[in-house]
This record gives structure tokens, C-alpha cells and sequence, in this order.
């Protein structure tokens, strides 16, 4: 993918929050790592999702700095950034403030495995991840330190909102999606009673079939 398809692909999948209804006015942002370059595109600071285009997605380096353009990155671009440094598996990192993960953040909850659909996209619980201070690389610290060794490509920074990683940036943008869906829905079966958690067996199996059965799988190559 070249640098201008990864500023049109970002630059979409902003519409998908919106679409999901993950945001609110211009809170959120997505970025994705340029392939083979130490550069990654964000969304810029406090510009209106229906205004956003690939033109103003703005490029950085991996310290978070802007390399060209005039406006001013995403408030979170430290902590996007200081995930690239740390995980060179990583490929898109999405940050929303979606309202029932958040208020599973706001509690420092992480969100127990209650539901096949979390197990077969986390692996087990959403876990919750430090308070830190927007702005600087902290929040990435505590991303990175949460997540480093757990399935979940999903982390509830306390007090703040999620954050979800991925090998792309629309990988990134369907952990979100689905992390907003299983924090909905436990909430609503925590409201009705105590809900029962899966076992951890069970998990691994859920999340085993769904990683490397689900969906299409390309075809055998011809023999000759």
C-alpha cells in the first residue's frame, strides 16, 4: 500500500466510528504504520469527522512528530506512536471513547469472558489497563503493558476509553466495534442478574476455531 492509499484508508475508516457511533464531535482517532518505514498517519487534532480527507491526514515518525503538512496531530499521537516503537506486529491503533466500554473504564472493570462472541475475538476478558494523563507517551506505556502477552487486542485505559490494536488499521477499527458490542451487552446481562462466565476451556476453543477456521480461506494453489 502506497503512503497516499494508507491516507484514503484512514481517512475511511474514520467514517466507521462515526457509523458505529463509537465517537462523539471530534473525539477519537485512528492511525495505521507506513509498511517498511519508521511513519505512521493519524487523524488531525480537532478536525470534524465529516471534514476529514486524505489530504489532511498528517504523517509523523515513530516519536510522534510531524513530518510535513501544517496541521497539528491527534492529542494521542504519543501514545500511538509509542505503540509502534514497542510492537513491530502492530499495524493500526484506534483510541474511542465509546460510551459502554467506557463505562466499564470509568469503573476499572475489565469485562469477564461471558459471551461467545468475546471469546472467539479476545480470547477471554477485555482487561483494563492504568489512568494516565493524555498527551504525553504514558497512555502507550500502559497500552503496551497490558497488552504485551494478552490475546485481547482491546484495552480500557481506566477512567479514559479504549484503545484496540491490530495488524491493520481496519483490524483495529473491528476490535473496537466488537469491543463496544460485548461492553453493551454485558452491561445489560449484568443488569439483569449475575451472568454466567465461560469456561476457560471452552474459551480456548471458541477463540481457537474462530482465529483458524472461520470465515473464507484462500484456495490451494493449482498443482502443476
Amino acid at each position: 500500500m502506497t503512503e497516499r492509499e494508507l491516507r484514503e484508508t484512514v481517512a475511511r475508516l474514520h467514517g466507521e466510528l462515526t457509523r458505529y457511533g463509537l465517537v462523539a464531535w471530534t473525539a477519537g482517532n485512528v492511525s495505521a504504520r507506513v509498511p517498511g518505514r519508521d511513519l505512521m498517519v493519524i487523524k488531525p487534532s480537532g478536525v470534524d469527522y465529516d471534514d476529514l480527507s486524505a489530504d489532511n491526514m498528517v504523517l509523523c515518525d515513530l516519536d510522534g512528530v510531524p513530518v510535513e503538512g501544517d496541521l497539528s496531530p491527534s492529542s494521542d499521537t504519543a501514545a500511538h506512536a509509542y505503540v509502534y516503537r514497542a510492537m513491530p506486529e502492530v499495524g493500526g491503533v484506534v483510541h474511542t471513547h465509546s460510551t459502554y466500554a467506557t463505562a466499564w473504564a470509568a469503573r476499572g472493570e475489565s469485562i469477564p469472558c461471558y459471551l461467545t462472541a468475546q471469546a472467539d475475538e479476545f480470547g477471554g476478558e477485555i482487561p483494563v489497563g492504568p489512568f494516565a494523563l493524555i498527551g504525553g507517551d504514558d497512555i502507550g506505556k500502559g497500552i503496551v503493558s497490558t497488552l504485551t502477552g494478552h490475546r485481547s487486542p482491546a484495552v480500557l485505559m481506566r477512567n479514559h476509553g479504549v484503545f484496540t490494536i491490530g495488524p491493520t488499521a481496519r483490524a483495529a477499527v473491528k476490535a473496537a466495534v466488537m469491543c463496544e458490542d460485548v461492553a453493551r451487552t454485558a452491561h445489560l446481562a449484568r443488569a439483569l442478574g449475575q451472568p454466567v462466565p465461560i469456561a476457560q476451556a471452552d474459551v480456548d476453543a471458541l477463540y481457537d476455531r474462530y482465529q483458524n477456521v472461520y470465515g473464507q480461506r484462500p484456495s490451494p494453489a493449482p498443482s502443476s
